[in-house]
């Protein structure tokens, strides 16, 4: 496999991967933007994080972490998630691809094992921008990276949240090195939507432990 060397060359790939097939409010699904997922994935490779290391993507949906972390050069990729027809679309994709090196797991985060080093954790997990979904699912997540002990964790939160966050990051040992913000669509992919799109304030933390 040629490891891609430009960023808009990442974009690209990543635009094709699938969205989720059967999306479930309850596990507020929505599929990363390639354009996000692009920037992050090529910030975390300039700063070391991905070339030659094991990379886990938690909640990993269709595997867009995943994938782009193995495109980028990791030597191992393993998606995890609840959703088993989103995992099959992320794995018929990488297989397109011609990707090796690169595994998803059905597992219910909170249930996930690892028995393999783990360098770096990317994580978009549910993190309350809908009434309708459980508060603090993102907070599990952390706390499951942190049991994995990667040297690296990338992680997606409500901008609003930031502060709150930042104690909590504190409370379990992990190190805020960097902060990225974005603004993420939120499709209208639920019935109770009344917008055809609407955009939410996202933090992503870098944070070593």
């Amino acid at each position: 496999m040629k490891k891609i060397t430009r960023k808009k060359h990442l974009e690209m790939k990543l635009q094709s991967i699938p969205y989720h097939p059967n999306p479930d409010v309850n596990f507020e699904q929505y599929t990363t933007p390639s354009v996000i997922a692009s920037d992050l994935i090529w910030n975390a490779f300039r700063l070391g994080d991905i070339d030659n290391g094991n990379v886990a993507d938690l909640g990993c949906g269709t595997g867009i972490f995943a994938i782009a972390s193995r495109l980028m050069g990791a030597d191992m990729a393993v998606g995890v998630d609840i959703d088993r027809d989103s995992l099959d679309a992320a794995g018929d994709y990488s297989r397109k691809l011609g990707l090796d090196n690169i595994s998803f797991i059905c597992s219910d985060i909170s249930d996930f094992e690892c028995d393999m080093e783990i360098d770096t954790v990317f994580q978009n997990p549910p993190f309350g921008s809908q009434k309708k979904a459980k508060k603090g699912q993102d907070l599990k997540f952390v706390k499951k990276a942190c049991e994995l002990n990667p040297e690296v964790l990338y992680s997606f939160h409500m901008a609003s949240s930031k502060d709150f966050l930042i104690d909590f990051y504190s409370e379990n040992n992990l190190d805020i090195t960097h902060v990225f913000m974005y603004r993420f669509p939120i499709p209208k992919i639920y019935e109770f939507h009344t917008k055809e799109r609407a955009d939410v304030d996202v933090i992503v933390f870098r944070a070593v432990l």
